[in-house]
């Protein structure tokens, strides 16, 4: 390390994993984004399955992997932050900022004198609305970091914050289109299909049984479209729905990939059926290869990113300037292929309507990619420089 570099400030990222993800993207974003400026490493709580190219970053990693079991988990935490306490005394660093809940708890108690500035990184609306912890982060944090505007305006109304921020999370939207041009992919299909595509993790909080069951009805409507969900899990419930529905040679699940952006370029359509959301990092990155985008007006994100902040949470239809929101998802998880809801139908409907308008699907690729712009690298790193500065 020479001399210019010993008198950079020193940024310590926490994230508990870099296995496919949102904030565990942004994470490794950052550190390099970040490394002019800092001195940058990553902290992580185990190096199992990591997804992302962290060539040139330094990982600490403390290898304390999940625990099942509440009281596992709550010992493990502890733990954790025992042993991210020792690295912040040794290593001194001036912020230490965490991504996600366990990465932002564990940064909470490990603080103390000398171990740097708390900065905490909250990605998901769910996440404010946790009261407990949030009054625990709200008195210890030093400034609490929002990826969405709804995020922050709630914690400063419900829990009294003062010192926070907001920073749309970043898009690098040349290397997004330069990968998607690296090869082809292999799919199950001809190049006679029209891809519909989603991206996230098997989780309820994707809410995928609505959008198959959705799906079910815009393939009667439009019998050359297929639906490809990108993403970690073994979707067993979603791939017996699909079968229920008679669509198995019409849903792919690719799993997780290094390279997803070749499989997006195929896309003719992104759909998103989130619950919640924090910033929804896939969805830029599709409208960054030209899809036009239908998404349930969750919070938070696609409000946002589509239309305009005022258009949160509208049980209607609304054609955004950049995409097109669809009410918000109230109802329970249902996997039962013959119940297929009101608001299902609609979500169909509306994907059918794009799909059967030629003049609309190209103006909204064309918008949607001239969009994604707007979340670029340098406006990212500025905002966080000057949060933390």
């Amino acid at each position: 390390m020479n001399g210019k570099d010993t008198e950079k400030p020193v940024l310590m990222l926490i994230t508990p994993m870099l296995h496919q993800g949102g904030f565990e993207r942004v994470a490794v974003q950052t550190a390099r984004l970040m490394a002019p400026y800092f001195r940058v490493f990553i902290l992580i709580f185990s190096d199992r399955d990591i997804a992302y190219d962290v060539t040139g970053i330094e990982i600490v990693n403390i290898h304390m992997d999940v625990k099942k079991g509440k009281l596992f988990k709550i010992l493990n935490m502890f733990r954790r932050s025992r042993a991210v306490a020792k690295v912040r005394k040794q290593r001194r660093p001036d912020f230490v900022y965490s991504f996600g809940p366990s990465a932002n708890l564990v940064n909470v108690f490990s603080s103390g004198k000398g171990r740097g500035k708390t900065v905490l990184g909250l990605r998901n609306y769910t996440d404010a609305e946790e009261g407990f912890r949030m009054k625990l982060f709200v008195k210890k944090a030093d400034l609490i970091i929002s990826c969405s505007e709804p995020i922050d305006r709630k914690i400063r109304a419900d829990y009294g914050a003062k010192k926070t921020g907001v920073l749309y999370n970043m898009a690098d939207v040349d290397r997004i289109r330069k990968e998607s041009l690296e090869g082809e992919p292999e799919l199950p299909w001809g190049d006679d299909k029209r891809i519909l595509l989603s991206v996230g993790r098997e989780a309820d909080q994707k809410a995928f049984w609505y959008m198959i069951k959705a799906f079910s009805l815009i393939h009667k409507a439009c019998p050359d479209t297929v639906l490809m969900i990108i993403g970690a899990g073994r979707y067993t419930d979603y791939r017996k729905l699909a079968s229920d529905l008679g669509l198995s040679d019409c849903v792919y699940f690719t799993g997780v990939t290094k390279v997803p952006y070749r499989y997006v370029k195929k896309g003719s359509v992104y759909l998103q059926t989130s619950l919640s959301e924090g910033f929804p990092n896939a969805l830029v990155e599709a409208m960054a290869l030209g899809l036009p985008c239908v998404c349930c007006n969750c919070m938070t994100g696609p409000a946002e990113i589509l239309s305009r902040y005022e258009d949160y949470g509208k049980d209607e239809v609304i054609y955004g300037e950049y995409g097109i929101l669809t009410p918000p998802i109230t109802e329970e998880k249902n996997l039962d292929p013959e119940i297929i809801t009101d608001p299902e139908k609609l979500y169909a409907e509306t994907v059918t309507g794009l799909l059967t308008d030629d003049n609309m699907m190209r103006e909204y690729g064309e918008k949607a990619a001239k969009r994604s712009e707007d979340f670029s690298n340098s406006a990212y790193t500025e905002g966080l420089c000057r949060l933390l500065k």
